[in-house]
């Protein structure tokens, strides 16, 4: 894998040159190959797992393992991408995914047996590769693209996850269907290898070089986040819309039954979310940072609240899709618009370990959305559920106030090591 050295400042390009670019489409496009390739990983090893083990505690194990080491292991890998070749650790990451799709798919198709214990040691291997690869995939985004040029890339940079979200579980569980899990799994790998053949192949820029006597601990980034209380806000709103994101697949269900609907409600409804983010994050990378990143990020949680508003009045199934479509176009510019301010305030000797808090925030509160609002669902009614969920939306989004998330960053806050401060004027 060759490196590049970085160019000089140029025009900033529109979302379709930045999409065909030789350095960022490669990792635009790569990624929306390993995210497909995670979702369908995850849908094929749970249809497995139930047809190995008949067993629903089981099936749940499965997105422990894979999930769980991106919750302990994001720090971690976050101070790799600091300290090393962010490039290089995408790579490792592709191939730990390799390994974990693979090798379920080579052990179906030699055995066929224990294939709880093999689909369970598979889903560890692609957690693991994924959270290695993570926040070196966000934090190595500045260093492809052009000055006025962050706003674009970072709409584009949250599409794969919406993408893979509503095609991997999909074409996953198509595939398993017609032609058997071990294809799908093999597909799986598949995916993973295409990204990793980019990476191989194109050049990326060298990282930035970092004085000898920066603080590569955790806790350096722990304190700094503290002490800059805008990037503080942004990360608890990355939190806050990973919890109120939740229900477009934990709520869905007992949306559908309510409604008198069966499966397929499920899947229209899970997909008016998906299609809503879709055309936010469009829409976005088309107005090339017209709107400063403060202003998105409030509209975006403010339209996430009213969506959840919505869904929570007893109403047909024409209002749910209505709910789920603003909501899910909320989801869109509140991912893009505060992934921008978390990248225009992270210093470059800082940003692999904050875009690791990125993550840990948006994932872990996963979790924790499924049950206290699957709970609540369970102990009321859905609708109480989502007007918790909307509750503590509008209740962030009164926080994140533009003038706040646009605030100068002091200079006395700034570690070792080169800084991309935010513009004052935005």
């Amino acid at each position: 894998m060759d490196i590049a050295p970085t160019t000089a400042q140029l025009r900033a390009r529109g979302a379709l040159h930045l999409m065909f670019d030789p350095v960022f489409g490669a990792l635009f496009w790569g990624k929306i190959f390993a995210v497909v390739g995670v979702w369908t990983h995850g849908i094929v090893a749970a249809i497995v797992m139930f047809e190995a083990t008949g067993s629903a505690l089981m099936v749940g194990l499965v997105g422990v393992v894979q999930f769980g080491p991106q919750l302990l292991l994001s720090p971690t890998s976050g101070k790799w991408a600091d300290r090393g070749n962010p490039a290089r650790q995408i790579l490792l990451g592709r191939v730990l995914c390799v390994a974990g799709s693979g090798s379920v798919a080579a052990w179906l198709a030699l055995d066929g047996q224990h294939a709880a214990g093999a689909v369970l040691l598979g889903s560890l291997l692609v957690g693991i590769g994924f959270v290695v690869g993570g926040p070196a995939m966000q934090s190595i985004v500045p260093s492809l693209i052009r000055d006025g040029e962050l706003p674009t890339a970072m709409a584009l940079n949250s599409f794969p996850m919406t993408i893979g979200r509503l095609i991997g579980p999909a074409v996953g569980a198509y595939i398993a269907a017609h032609l058997g899990a071990t294809t799908a799994f093999a597909v799986s790998a598949g995916l993973h290898l295409i990204f990793a053949i980019f990476l191989v192949v194109v050049r990326f820029p060298a990282p930035p070089g970092l004085p000898d006597d920066t603080d590569f601990r955790v806790r350096a980034a722990l304190r700094y986040v503290w002490r800059d209380r805008p990037l503080l806000l942004a990360l608890v709103a990355v939190t806050t819309v990973g919890f109120a994101s939740d229900p477009s697949i934990t709520l869905t269900p007992s949306m559908a039954e309510q409604l008198g609907g069966g499966t397929q409600l499920v899947g229209i409804l899970s997909a008016a979310f998906g299609i809503g983010a879709a055309a936010g994050m469009a829409m976005l990378a088309l107005m090339r940072g017209r709107v400063a990143s403060g202003w998105v990020s409030t509209i975006g949680l403010w339209l996430m609240g009213a969506g959840c508003v919505l869904l929570a009045i007893d109403s047909v199934i024409a209002v749910a899709l209505a709910g789920f479509v603003v909501a899910g176009l909320g989801f869109g510019w509140a991912m893009t618009g505060l992934s921008t301010v978390v990248q225009e305030r992270a210093p470059d000797a800082l940003r692999g370990r904050i875009m690791a808090l990125w993550l840990v925030g948006f994932i872990g509160s996963r979790p924790f959305a499924a049950l206290v609002l699957g709970g609540t669902a369970d102990a009321l009614n859905v609708q109480a559920a989502f007007a918790v969920a909307g509750a503590v939306t509008l209740a962030v989004a009164l926080l994140c106030r533009p003038s706040t998330l646009a605030r100068v960053r002091r200079s006395a806050d700034e570690p070792a090591g080169r800084s991309r401060g935010p513009d004052p004027g935005a």
